[in-house]
């Protein structure tokens, strides 16, 4: 690249062809993200024109013979744009959180700063923060993870419907809308819910569905069947089992002449999508018609 290249991109003076060329460095991606991020920055007003007047005034009475000063006023603009690019860039690198998320049909694996291991099931976010993770260890959730804790400082994940702490343990949030669900399986968890606290030990599940708080004894095993492909329902409305194979095989899902809000116990596969309609559809007696990236459940009664 050439070394003109950056100043003239910031007057908008590139050619075509130059601008082709200049796209194609590894600076133009990092200078265009920095000149987006600093959009939101605004740098101190002045009259520059006035300043400049000022100046060749002064110079024009030491000195008769009158300067030419453009090229250097130019170099002083793309100065002060150059540092307005690098305090944005600084302001946005400091306030950035670390934030790892889940697509259709995609789990994640991820490793934290003090070791603890967290499992993402799909279509899911987190977020926390890395510079400071040693003084607060916070987690921001939406969607389902699966947790095993290093044990340390108190652990905390924050959702939008309620509040998990540990300090060193394996636990499980699923947080969807209307559904939230902690379930313990090492140690003990602390669940805050609409300002209760709920102490949750090893094989206990807690659960609201729409507000509705339920509490149940589970399987003692040592992670939630996602982690291993499969999804367990047990006495769940349906419409959630529908919205969880969705999120697993990226299928999108409607429905006929079905009540959504009975109630189903049962497993699919989160990988054999063939072998997962036909585990919802048969305990419940209903049909599926499956075209491309879409399915219909219907009733007997349906059209």
């Amino acid at each position: 690249m050439q070394e003109n290249y950056l100043a003239k991109w910031l007057n908008n003076e590139l050619t075509e062809a130059e601008l082709k060329e200049f796209k194609k460095t590894e600076a133009y991606a990092t200078y265009k993200k920095i000149l987006e991020t600093s959009d939101g920055y605004k740098a101190p007003e002045f009259d520059m024109d006035k300043v400049w007047k000022t100046l060749e005034e002064r110079r024009n009475v030491a000195r008769p013979k009158v300067l030419t000063l453009s090229p250097f006023k130019t170099f002083l603009r793309i100065a002060a744009v150059v540092a307005v690019l690098l305090g944005g860039a600084y302001f946005y690198l400091n306030a950035l959180d670390e934030n790892i998320t889940t697509e259709y049909a995609e789990n994640k694996e991820v490793i934290l700063p003090d070791t603890s291991r967290i499992i993402l099931n799909a279509d899911s976010r987190l977020s926390y923060d890395e510079k400071n993770w040693d003084s607060e260890r916070n987690i921001s959730l939406s969607g389902e993870a699966f947790f095993k804790v290093a044990k340390g400082k108190k652990f905390t994940v924050l959702t939008d419907q309620g509040t998990v702490s540990v300090l060193g343990t394996q636990f499980n949030v699923e947080n969807r809308n209307g559904f939230f669900e902690v379930t313990c399986f090492e140690g003990l968890v602390s669940v805050t819910f609409n300002g209760e606290e709920i102490k949750l030990p090893a094989g206990n599940s807690f659960m609201a569905i729409n507000g509705s708080i339920f509490k149940s004894i589970v399987p003692k095993n040592s992670s939630p069947s996602w982690v291993d492909k499969e999804s367990t329902f047990k006495s769940i409305p349906l419409k959630y089992v529908f919205d969880e194979f969705q999120r697993q095989h990226d299928i999108r899902v409607e429905h006929n002449n079905i009540d959504t809000n009975q109630l189903f116990t049962g497993t699919f596969s989160n990988t054999d999508k063939d072998l997962a309609l036909k585990s919802i559809s048969v305990p419940l007696q209903i049909k599926f018609k499956l075209e491309g990236n879409k399915v219909l459940f219907y009733g007997e009664s349906a059209p």
